[in-house]
């Protein structure tokens, strides 16, 4: 299994944006979908965002309207672009890669990154 590697983290102010990227090799030919989680100081890791083979998305509902996730299949790349961003969305955020281990995805295995961090100021 291959490690995806997160990019795109940074501080901003209350109201700002960031774009974070997840790069997976093998994702356009193997991936089955993907999904973004974050983890603050001291909390437990939450999931964020999902988007399927098939382009479906899902969000939590406390970024409902804020963030969008969305994939690039020429560049085996999944997006999470965050608008509006508030102090409560300070955390490190991990991409986790479902890649398929047979012909289809009915089963699959889980890969996750390093992680990125997003810090958001008041």
């Amino acid at each position: 299994q291959v490690q995806p590697v997160e990019s795109g983290g940074g501080s901003v102010q209350a109201g700002g944006s960031l774009r974070l990227s997840c790069t997976a090799p093998e994702f356009t030919s193997k991936g089955c979908g993907m999904d973004w989680y974050r983890q603050a100081a001291g909390k437990q890791r939450e999931w964020v965002s999902s988007i399927s083979i098939d382009g479906i998305t899902s969000y939590v509902d406390s970024v409902k309207g804020r963030f969008a996730i969305s994939k690039d299949k020429a560049k085996d790349t999944v997006y999470l672009q965050m608008n509006s961003l508030k102090p409560e969305d300070t955390a490190m955020y991990f991409c986790l890669t479902k890649l398929r281990t047979g012909a289809g995805c009915t089963l699959v295995h889980g890969n996750w990154g390093q992680g990125t961090q997003v810090t958001v100021s008041s």
